[in-house]
């Protein structure tokens, strides 16, 4: 077990040790102004978390700040810049000496055939994604590493076990993040190291802005494919990870039989999902202009937890 002055955290193992872990801790997240990292914000703050807000969009960050205050600090950070992130790293540290929790949540997509996506956007997916974990991920390990304990959560997605078509740089991405997470587990385990926890998260199609941020170049509305469930339970899992680290865990409707049957039949479970992603999203979805989304530059839409879709 692990407890420091500042907080009462205390890390436990698989073996089931007693736990108190939100009251106090320091718990970073990216992603924050929206979506699952808002929603996990308000969770961890109303359980007595300290919470630190990373975003691109200041002011969104300043307006969940104001409703966690005193429990809340907010640092603008595009995790896709290295110096960012550092500096997310550096600002925690220096306002609270320490912090017990880091999230990698924030990310992006560009939707649509491989080559009709201008490159430089799979290229700022893969920074954002990927580059945006690995350096969150750099940071967080490094200090859990000096105070001999803290939980690293990576959120992933189910496309990060099981590829979807038109979905190529965010795929390649989130399969990064799902290798990265158990690599760092594997040197824990090896280097004996259990009160340091790192644990991937694996959503299936959930009701958040994920979509109106998408670049997506189909000619059709950006679309989840069903069935979709609410973003609360991912919010849920980041709040219970927390409590109760787990390697990986998969989250929504039918993501237990997916991840059934990916192990059991990958190549038949690929060429489902290969055939239900076309059909929703490159027939079934309604047409639309080309929107480049706020892949590259952050814009207004989408600000809450959830998305439109549930109307």
């Amino acid at each position: 077990m692990f407890s420091q002055s500042k907080t009462q955290i205390i890390i436990t193992t698989d073996k089931g040790e007693a736990m108190d872990l939100l009251n106090g801790a320091v718990i970073v997240i990216t992603g924050a102004s929206s979506g699952f990292g808002k929603g996990a914000a308000m969770s961890f703050a109303q359980q007595g978390a300290v919470v630190v807000l990373a975003a691109r969009r200041e002011y969104l960050l300043d307006e969940v700040c104001a409703a966690l205050s005193p429990k809340g600090l907010a640092v603008p950070c595009d995790v896709s810049k290295q110096e960012d992130v550092e500096k997310l790293y550096r600002t925690t540290i220096e306002t609270f000496g320490h912090f017990d929790v880091w999230i990698n949540n924030a990310g992006g997509a560009a939707i649509g055939k491989f080559t009709e996506i201008p490159l430089q956007d799979h290229i700022q997916v893969i920074e954002t994604d990927l580059m945006g974990t690995l350096y969150g991920s750099y940071y967080a390990m490094s200090h859990f590493r000096d105070q001999g304990a803290g939980i690293l959560i990576n959120v992933a997605s189910m496309i990060g076990k099981v590829p979807a078509p038109y979905y190529a740089s965010y795929a390649a991405a989130k399969h990064g993040v799902v290798g990265l997470s158990a690599s760092l587990r594997q040197e824990l385990q090896e280097q004996k190291l259990e009160n340091i926890r790192v644990c991937t998260v694996l959503p299936m199609a959930m009701d958040t802005p994920f979509f109106e941020h998408a670049a997506n170049y189909t000619g059709r509305e950006a679309v989840p494919l069903p069935p979709l469930s609410d973003a609360q339970e991912v919010i849920d899992v980041l709040v219970d990870l927390v409590q109760n680290p787990k390697d990986e865990t998969s989250v929504g409707k039918g993501s237990a039989v997916a991840t059934f049957s990916h192990n059991v039949a990958p190549g038949l479970t690929e060429g489902m999902m290969a055939k239900s992603t076309h059909k929703s999203q490159m027939e079934d979805a309604k047409p639309a202009p080309i929107d480049s989304g706020s892949l590259t530059q952050p814009d207004s839409r989408g600000t809450g937890i959830k998305g439109n879709f549930d109307k």
